[in-house]
């Protein structure tokens, strides 16, 4: 059992297997070090405890890290996305209207364009 920190740079190089079995084997430490706390262990005991719980966080975001760029690949040309890999943008802007919605026109507002266009008018522009 490993009592270092575990670092996120050699995490990424891991596969799915590997990242799994650091974890149980990092969760059953842990539970290992918090029964010796318990029974009365020595003060180091806290630091490692700390140390094993931020170092599952690790492995957990590499894992989930993954786990989202498999499920992008996979919904890349799909029509629609999950919520969680949508862009979080702003409530308004996510409610307001596409590009394509905005540009397009009512019937009316064609025939009032085509019946009454723009004026145009002559100005004698002066130097």
């Amino acid at each position: 059992m490993s009592t270092s920190k575990v670092k996120a740079g050699a995490l990424w190089s891991k596969g799915k297997e590997d990242l799994k079995k650091q974890l149980i084997e990092l969760k059953t430490e842990l539970g290992h070090l918090r029964t010796q706390k318990i029974a009365g262990g020595a003060a180091s005991k806290l630091t490692k405890i700390h140390d094993l719980r931020k170092s599952i966080a690790r492995v957990l975001t590499v894992i989930n890290a993954n786990q989202r760029t498999q499920l992008r690949i996979y919904y890349k040309n799909k029509k629609y996305l999950p919520l969680d890999l949508r862009p979080k943008q702003t409530r308004a802007i996510r409610r307001r209207l596409t590009k394509e919605e905005a540009s397009l026109e009512t019937e009316k507002q064609k025939k009032k364009r085509m019946h009454f266009p723009m004026r145009k008018y002559a100005v004698k522009a002066e130097v």
